[in-house]
């Protein structure tokens, strides 16, 4: 099969080289419109160099309801699985942005325009969770035509699936979720998880919504602005944080996650239901590179003495035996002790500033 090497510009119709566009993020050279991307693209711009990790690639979507239009949805699936390598319209998973660890969900608009259906709604829902046991902020890239019709009721339930895993994830663990809107994001997307983010950002002149703009027009009888439902207009009206530019995205992205991390004011959550209580990473990551330096032993007997109220205690000769015992040895007193706080009810973290 020959290799595509040129495309078009869908604002200007400018003849562009596949080579150099893809040089600056498929966004063309003449206008500067945001051409469509894949979800390989997007990872592969966001994301450092070998720090992907693909999370729940298994999941496959099926056929409920046996729908059948024009064409059977199973043969729709089949085609948009053959045309585009994925299983279905979004990729999951853990990677850096600029060394920051994130949880990363990209919606392929090739697939189906991106619609939600149940893989989409439960790979987003478990990567939220994954991210929340974790302790990492999450950024979901929309791009979508909404529900899944094919799937009826099951994918509109999707929306609050998500949303409720986003609530544990933003209002118990107080981990931060950042949207980020291009062109199309409509319907169930819009409605839901797309709009709940703590900060909102979208590309120029996406186009954002949730019903059509004919169907408004006739509904409300009034014409609308030639601007209406972009990405512009939803900023002047308050309903985005921030519109940038594809190439600069990335750095967007860095620039507010490190803000988030350096956050002098950041209150640890209290998760009450839905994900185990333990060791949080940063506070064991911290207690390992203590514990190489040889811990304070006054500090460490204070912390115990502390902890007898939550009935952790250990006798003077177990305490001798902890302080002289190694990091990295599996029968070591130290890992053992690790692994029972580990497992705990209590939420073991870094104390606030």
């Amino acid at each position: 099969m020959s290799k595509v090497l040129w495309t078009k510009c869908d604002q200007c119709g400018s003849i562009l080289y596949i080579k150099h566009l893809k040089e600056h993020h498929h966004v063309c050279l003449n206008c500067s419109h945001h051409l469509q991307l894949t979800s390989q693209d997007r990872i592969e711009y966001l994301i450092d160099e070998n720090t992907w990790q693909p999370l729940d690639n298994h999941l496959q979507p099926c056929d409920p309801l046996n729908f059948r239009d024009q064409k059977a949805y199973a043969d729709r699936i089949v085609e948009a699985q053959e045309r585009t390598g994925l299983n279905d319209a979004i990729q999951t998973g853990i990677g850096n942005i600029e060394g920051i660890p994130i949880a990363l969900g990209v919606m392929d608009f090739n697939f189906m325009g991106g619609s939600m259906g149940s893989v989409v709604g439960e790979k987003i829902t478990r990567l939220i969770e994954h991210a929340t046991k974790l302790g990492l902020p999450v950024i979901l890239v929309c791009t979508s035509g909404g529900a899944r019709m094919q799937e009826g009721i099951l994918s509109l339930m999707q929306m609050a699936k998500i949303s409720a895993a986003l609530h544990v994830h933003q209002h118990e663990a107080n981990l931060f979720y950042l949207s980020v809107l291009t062109s199309p994001t409509t319907g169930g997307v819009t409605a839901s998880f797309a709009m709940l983010g703590d900060l909102i950002l979208a590309e120029p002149k996406a186009l954002i919504g949730f019903a059509g703009r004919r169907v408004i027009e006739q509904t409300l009888q009034e014409k609308l602005p030639d601007n209406f439902q972009t990405s512009e207009y939803l900023l002047k009206h308050g309903l985005l944080d921030l519109i940038v530019p594809r190439p600069l995205l990335k750095q967007a992205l860095a620039e507010l996650l490190l803000l988030y991390k350096e956050a002098p004011l950041k209150r640890r959550g209290q998760i009450s239901y839905g994900v185990k209580k333990g060791l949080y990473p940063d506070f064991e990551t911290k207690l390992r590179q203590e514990w190489r330096k040889k811990p304070n032993e006054t500090n460490l007997k204070k912390v115990f003495d502390s902890l007898k109220s939550e009935g952790f205690s250990l006798s003077e000769e177990k305490f001798k035996e902890l302080m002289s015992s190694k990091e990295g040895e599996s029968d070591s007193l130290f890992e053992k002790a690790l692994n029972l706080v580990s497992q705990s009810g209590v939420e073991w973290s870094l104390p606030s500033k």
